[in-house]
């Protein structure tokens, strides 16, 4: 009985080839499509859910309240960890992190010493770290290793590289420095194989920050008030603790460790704190992840999820339609197979069994694009997303899965309506009644404006996105960002001294235009504020200000507007700065020369500042931010944070080119010769810029692609129902030809129901593409608008696109010889 149901598919697979090639064409796409978005969405939702009691686990994050202004971190006060072993319940283990980067240094074949600059995933850790977080150990005991002070677990892959002739064994007891501090190793560890955030790979025991050290300093062990994104804090509950009373209990403790000050109060000011479970952190955007690549986007993941839906219901929709289409030309087939005792149930399986082999020959061609696709789209999908068909055996229960559905969606109906031919009208070319036959044309059509609605919200949706980015790129930020490079110094040996000098000598190039020492750029990812204050005589207004530090040539070099005022001087260090006009519109005066020679306090320890100029205002993030309170302070001669990047505007290039790689390799000299033991890291400031946008950017990429495979998948749909249609209608369509109808009115007879198919699709899908438009533009402070030309362009361009795929065969029939068709009359 099976193989005869597949011996009659193959037959009639044979016998419709192109329409069997463009069904086959269509899935393969959406299931190619749902393959790889698979893998990327299985990829990010599978991180750390390996862990044993992950629900148990929790992180401890900070929140931030000042002027209704909310804003939060990942890091907690370092006090935190012994204030929750001493003061709260319910918690079985608490494991505090505080992340380095550092200068390793290890002996080499010869004990001479091998310096690995600028190391990252380094973590102050003690042995509830690996309590909480469980890893294989290679060499040493999780209850030991990091039990005393200079005593460092190293995962096995990084001891490798710092002793690569070594055993596991060997390797404990062997020295590895971290700038000055000496440890000792103590265990190896493999690395965590399963999709984790837990990136580190140096273990040094938190207890090596003695107090009164540089380090213990640094780690600010008794100070509440202060919170470091670098020190972190997770906690393992037991069993049914409630997660909130544990956080309300911390928060309670916080209070009384650090009550609110007086400033505090008059401000609103608070910290508080939230206990955060381990499932929430890989996408979490709020306080952001521990691991240096940053949170996954969910947002992005359930959009490739619709992605890969969509395209394959047009895939199904386009078997359904050409299924449905060509029912009659089987009409006979099944007349006959009843009247020889065929029951529906068995004719159902057949069409279904037709269904699931069109299905698997399409999924066979999506197993052998996956690898292919997935390099296509390599720039903007996480490095650790690949396909393994033999060691990912999901991917084949996902498949199995996706067949099943795939069939039964596309199938079922097709195989309800050609199994419930009747034999008796079947054998007398009768298959159909009127209603059965206008029935089955409104699901063809009602399916076909479904393709279009889904083609056109993404063309919409495509539009807009790329409008934004090229709004976000183009945009005037109030600042000039080419033709500019700047470079943040090494912060371990950076001076302030030294990068003025090293900022003079760069002034001597021929190719540069203007230098300036500061820190940041006018528009950056980090963000350094403070409170200021003002008093207008009646009443005291204090405001979180955002800081950035420049000698005299910052402003200029950047084209910042002075408004009213003048420029920084050296002259000003400790006493003068220029704001913002938004500050100065917060301060409330009137207008920007209002704002010049007042006091602000709470800036540079207590002391006030007179106010010596007001310049334009300029973003200092994305557009998704929106401008705030910025100052300007003139840089100290002797701080080195202050004077931490060199920007440098480059004179323009001639129209022959190559000036800037002269000058960009004579930087690079000189660069070497104030920081020899660290690579240049000049960056062009345009692109860093550009790189705030780079979400967006991914995002458009991907419309792209949805969109022209959406309509291609839907003009091969159309392509087929023309092909149908007028094979259907080739005698009508000599009648009229004999009868004196032109080509063109033969091609509008034809096209007409189409065109009126794709403008109820239009209507359709306008209102719902302006919603979804204005939400996803929510994020935006500063955004583009939604232009009409959006919705027109892809009205028409998915009519014309659709028009040119349907009037290959319309034309084609429209100038047929109507001899041919009516000489059997």
């Amino acid at each position: 009985m099976i193989k005869n149901y597949f011996k009659v598919a193959l037959r009639n697979f044979w016998r419709h080839k192109l329409f069997t090639l463009i069904n086959v064409i269509g899935l393969s796409i959406g299931i190619s499509a749902a393959l790889v978005i698979y893998l990327i969405v299985h990829y990010d939702f599978t991180f750390d859910k390996f862990h044993k009691d992950s629900d148990r686990i929790f992180r401890v994050v900070s929140d931030f309240k000042f002027q209704g202004n909310m804003s939060h971190s990942y890091g907690v006060t370092t006090p935190m960890a012994a204030g929750i072993k001493n003061n709260v319940t319910g918690v079985e283990i608490i494991a505090p992190l505080y992340t380095l980067g550092a200068d390793v240094t290890v002996s080499g074949k010869h004990n001479e010493p091998v310096k690995l600059k600028g190391q990252d995933h380094i973590t102050l850790a003690d042995q509830n770290y690996f309590r909480i977080i469980h890893y294989t150990w290679l060499a040493g005991s999780s209850t030991t290793a990091l039990n005393n002070p200079y005593q460092v677990v190293l995962t096995a892959d990084r001891a490798k590289v710092y002793f690569p002739s070594l055993t596991y064994e060997q390797m404990l007891g062997k020295t590895v420095t971290y700038d000055t501090l000496k440890t000792t190793v103590s265990g190896i560890v493999e690395p965590i194989k399963e999709n984790t955030d837990f990136a580190c790979h140096d273990f040094i025991s938190f207890s090596s920050a003695v107090p009164k050290t540089k380090l213990g300093n640094d780690l600010q062990l008794d100070h509440w008030g202060s919170t470091n994104s670098a020190s972190e804090l997770f906690i393992k509950l037991y069993p049914k603790v409630s997660a909130a009373n544990v956080q309300a209990q911390v928060n309670a403790m916080y209070k009384k460790k650090n009550p609110q000050s007086k400033d505090d109060l008059k401000t609103g000011s608070s910290q508080s704190y939230t206990i955060q479970p381990l499932s929430d952190i890989h996408f979490d955007q709020t306080y952001g992840t521990f691991d240096f690549s940053g949170p996954a986007s969910e947002t992005r993941s359930y959009l490739l999820l619709a992605v890969a839906g969509f395209l394959l219901l047009l895939g199904c929709i386009n078997f359904i339609n050409l299924t449905t289409a060509q029912a009659t030309q089987r009409a006979k087939e099944i007349g006959i197979r009843k009247t020889l005792g065929s029951n529906r149930k068995q004719l159902i399986l057949q069409f279904l069994s037709e269904t699931f082999i069109i299905t698997l020959f399409a999924v066979i061609i999506s197993i052998a694009l996956a690898p292919v696709v997935l390099k296509l789209f390599s720039d903007f999908i996480a490095a650790g997303v690949k396909v393994d068909y033999l060691h990912q055996p999901d991917i084949f229960l996902f498949l199995f899965g996706l067949i099943v559905v795939v069939s039964v969606l596309s199938g079922f109906y097709p195989a309800l309506l050609l199994s419930g031919y009747k034999p008796v009208l079947v054998l007398k070319n009768q298959a159909q009644s009127g209603s059965s036959k206008t029935r089955n044309a409104w699901l063809r059509k009602s399916l076909t404006v479904s393709q279009f609605v889904i083609a056109q919200f993404f063309i919409m949706a495509t539009l807009l996105v790329s409008k934004q980015v090229y709004y976000a790129l183009h945009k005037d930020l109030g600042f000039k960002k080419d033709a500019i490079v700047y470079a943040d110094t090494p912060y371990k040996t950076r001076k302030a001294s030294t990068n003025r000098v090293m900022a003079d000598k760069l002034r001597a190039l021929p190719g540069v235009e203007m230098v300036s020492v500061g820190y940041p750029p006018p528009s950056s990812n980090s963000t350094n504020s403070t409170n200021s204050n003002y008093k207008d005589g009646k009443k005291e207004i204090i405001t979180s200000v955002e800081l950035k530090f420049g000698d005299e040539n910052y402003i200029k070099l950047y084209h910042i507007k002075i408004l009213a005022g003048r420029n920084i001087m050296p002259s000003d260090t400790g006493s003068g700065l220029v704001i913002n006009e938004k500050y100065a519109k917060v301060l409330g005066f009137k207008t920007p020369a209002d704002a010049v020679g007042k006091m602000l306090g709470g800036l540079n320890g207590e002391k006030s500042m007179r106010v010596v100029g007001v310049m334009a205002d300029f973003y200092t993030h994305s557009l998704q931010s929106p401008i705030s309170p910025v100052l300007i302070l003139a840089a100290g001669d002797k701080d080195s944070w202050q004077n931490g990047d060199i920007h440098i505007a480059l004179k323009p290039e001639t129209a022959g080119g190559g000036e800037w790689v002269k000058t960009m390799a004579a930087m690079a000299k000189i660069w070497k010769e104030f920081y020899p033991d660290d690579e240049a890291n000049y960056q062009f400031y345009d692109k860093s810029i550009a790189q705030f946008y780079d979400q967006e950017k991914h995002t458009s990429a991907l419309l792209t692609w949805a969109t022209g495979l959406s309509i291609l998948i839907s003009c091969l749909g159309l392509l087929g129902l023309a092909i149908y249609t007028t094979g259907q209608r080739t005698k009508e369509i000599g009648v009229r030809k004999v009868l004196g109808a032109s080509v063109p009115q033969i091609v509008k007879l034809l096209s007409t129901e189409l065109v009126l198919l794709i403008l109820l699709a239009f209507v359709i899908v306008t209102p719902l593409a302006v919603w979804a438009m204005n939400k996803w533009m929510d994020n935006y402070a500063d955004k583009t608008s939604i232009s009409w030309w959006i919705f027109a362009a892809s009205g028409a361009g998915m009519l014309l696109t659709a028009f040119i795929t349907s009037s290959f065969q319309t034309i084609k029939a429209a100038i047929a010889n109507p001899v041919k068709s009516l000489r059997s009359e």
